[in-house]
């Protein structure tokens, strides 16, 4: 019983710790997701949708803290407590979207390991099994370090984790898993899988009033694209660096366009109020969001390569 208690220990502090890191680099990610949960056709709780990303940094905090928890034997029953409600309500999340269809990726690895919703609860259920063996044996997880070390590994882990969820909402995520990180080819990423299911990049346009320009767009050399998935949402404080960066990738002879999903007449409103050099395509707005985690950012593709991409606030670093 021993060895099987320290096994499920090591397995489930190990599952939680990489589940909670995919997510913890990629914050706005689960923010998304948790936002597609409380909507109307899920859970019907669309007053919570403002509140997405404090549950998602609290989801994701909780999940890797306790995994680290688990492993080093720290307030062992308080953390098999928390493991077990936390892994209920996986459990029962993953059920109700496996079995009433209702969200396709339930997000439990981020970006970085996609599930079926069946898949997701199958290993929840293998999950809760390991956590109940900690559960009724939790007097045998036994702190693998002596005296207050735990506490300061605990706290010092906790620091760490809000440090880089702080860099990553302020710039873009440590580690980029979608079709749309930097070294990808878009029109690759448009090639139907050999099993014929549905490929990593779709839903790519870039529509003016009469065509879809992504075709021609995809096959420039240079060409900068300042993504505003929601006007409305949008820093506005980021304009000014948008103007000075579009005014230089323009003189060095870029293609440089606005893409986003927002009204036409808004978009030329904002065009007249900051002075913006460029035009406007229009683009779906989850596919914006999933290029890239930043409203506005800068993309710059090479024959549809992404070679460069930026916050708002880091786009004086793009090199032209």
């Amino acid at each position: 019983m021993k060895i099987l208690v320290q096994l499920s220990r090591i397995l489930v502090g190990a599952l939680f710790i990489f589940s909670g890191f995919v997510k913890l680099v990629d914050p706005i990610g689960s923010q998304y997701k948790f936002q597609e949960y409380f909507s109307e056709s899920v859970l019907n709780m669309e007053f919570l949708i403002p509140y997405a990303l404090p549950f998602a940094i609290v989801l994701i905090v909780a999940e890797i803290l306790l995994g680290v928890m688990v492993l080093i034997g720290y307030k062992s029953k308080f953390t098999v407590w928390s493991l077990l409600i936390l892994t209920l309500v996986f459990l029962f999340l993953t059920w109700y979207s496996a079995y009433y269809n209702k969200v396709l990726d339930c997000g439990c690895f981020g970006d970085a390991i996609k599930l079926t919703p069946w898949d997701t609860f199958y290993k929840n259920v293998i999950l809760i099994a390991f956590i109940f063996i900690l559960f009724i044996k939790v007097k045998l997880i036994k702190p693998i370090f002596k005296g207050k070390i735990p506490k300061v590994i605990t706290f010092l882990s906790l620091a760490v984790f809000l440090y880089i969820i702080q860099h990553v909402l302020t710039h873009l995520p440590l580690i980029d898993f979608r079709a749309y990180a930097i070294g990808k080819n878009i029109p690759e990423g448009m090639v139907f899988p050999i099993d014929g299911s549905t490929p990593p990049v779709h839903d790519f346009m870039l529509e003016d009033a009469q065509a879809d320009l992504a075709p021609q767009l995809l096959k420039n050399e240079k060409v900068l694209l300042i993504i505003i998935y929601n006007l409305d949402k949008a820093a506005s404080e980021g304009f000014p660096k948008i103007k000075e960066i579009t005014t230089k990738a323009i003189k060095k002879g870029y293609i440089v366009y606005g893409v986003s999903a927002s009204f036409s007449d808004d978009l030329l409103l904002a065009k007249e109020k900051y002075n913006l050099p460029f035009d406007f395509l229009f683009c779906d707005e989850t596919t914006l969001k999933t290029m890239i985690r930043a409203n506005p950012g800068v993309i710059i593709l090479d024959k549809g390569t992404v070679i460069q991409k930026k916050n708002w606030i880091d786009a004086d670093e793009l090199e032209l």
